[in-house]
């Protein structure tokens, strides 16, 4: 590991990066500024070898900002999108488009894509399809249910089509990431608290701003925070899940999963 680059000069909450994959070595960090009044706050990091440079500090919500998640749109260079809660607008769900030009960052206006008390934000944006985006989070609008919404960027501008529950019991530690090998397929992982907190994971898919789930799978037997999961771009349906598994110790786990249409299988716990 090379040298540690500090960012934020304050303590720094609700972290989330997304590397551009259209330009070399540029990520960007979406994050809450304790030292600026709480306030959504993005950065643009550049890596050479094994330095990070980091650009000037931009708000994108000026209000005290959590469950922060961003990602890049793999393709639009440059354009990323931040879902987060808006603390300055009743705690609703909200997104914002990003556009970087070196390590300046411009924003454009706030969109809502829940009217309601919003938690466990994830977004990920579909490779295979320009601008088009899902967020999935906790609603606490109804009854905490797992939801997901799909979201369209043209410019600075998102539109968002209905909500979809994938799970009808409290979610939490929601986490979502987009198949690169198959246009319009993603994993949600999540805490199924009514489910004695066990680690699930199901497949969603996308048409236009239509979502359909398949079922639930359980990839860990006992309770299950923090996930965070990630395909294997070379790799058609194979990702890991990354989780603390309180029903051992609360020991940092990993798991690979891998689709076959909307049925998910499991491999060892390690």
């Amino acid at each position: 590991a090379g040298s540690e680059y500090v960012f934020n000069a304050a303590q720094a909450n609700y972290t989330s990066i997304s590397f551009d994959p259209n330009t070399a070595g540029k990520f960007v960090i979406a994050y809450q500024d304790a030292g600026n009044s709480g306030y959504g706050t993005a950065v643009i990091g550049t890596v050479s070898g094994t330095t990070i440079s980091f650009g000037s500090e931009y708000v994108f919500n000026s209000a005290s900002s959590s469950h922060i998640s961003v990602s890049f749109d793999p393709n639009n260079a440059g354009k990323f999108a931040v879902a987060y809660r808006d603390g300055g607008n009743s705690n609703y769900g909200t997104a914002i488009v990003g556009t970087v030009s070196g390590t300046a960052i411009s924003f454009g206006s706030e969109y809502v894509f829940n009217s309601a008390l919003t938690e466990s934000t994830s977004i990920s944006f579909d490779p295979n399809n320009a601008g088009k985006f899902v967020v999935a989070y906790r609603d606490g609008g109804n009854s905490n249910y797992g939801t997901a919404v799909a979201g369209t960027v043209s410019g600075t501008t998102i539109s968002f089509g209905s909500e979809y529950v994938f799970n009808s019991q409290d979610s939490l530690y929601i986490s979502i990431s987009f198949d690169p090998n198959t246009a319009g397929k993603f994993v949600i992982t999540y805490q199924d608290v009514d489910n004695s907190g066990y680690g699930t994971a199901i497949v969603g898919t996308v048409s236009g701003t239509t979502i359909s789930f398949g079922l639930e799978y359980v990839f860990n037997s006992g309770s299950t925070s923090y996930t965070s999961m990630s395909f294997d771009p070379n790799t058609v349906g194979k990702f890991v899940v990354t989780y603390r598994d309180f029903s051992n110790s609360s020991y940092g786990t990993a798991v690979v999963g891998t689709i076959s249409g909307t049925t998910i299988s499991f491999g060892s716990e390690y």
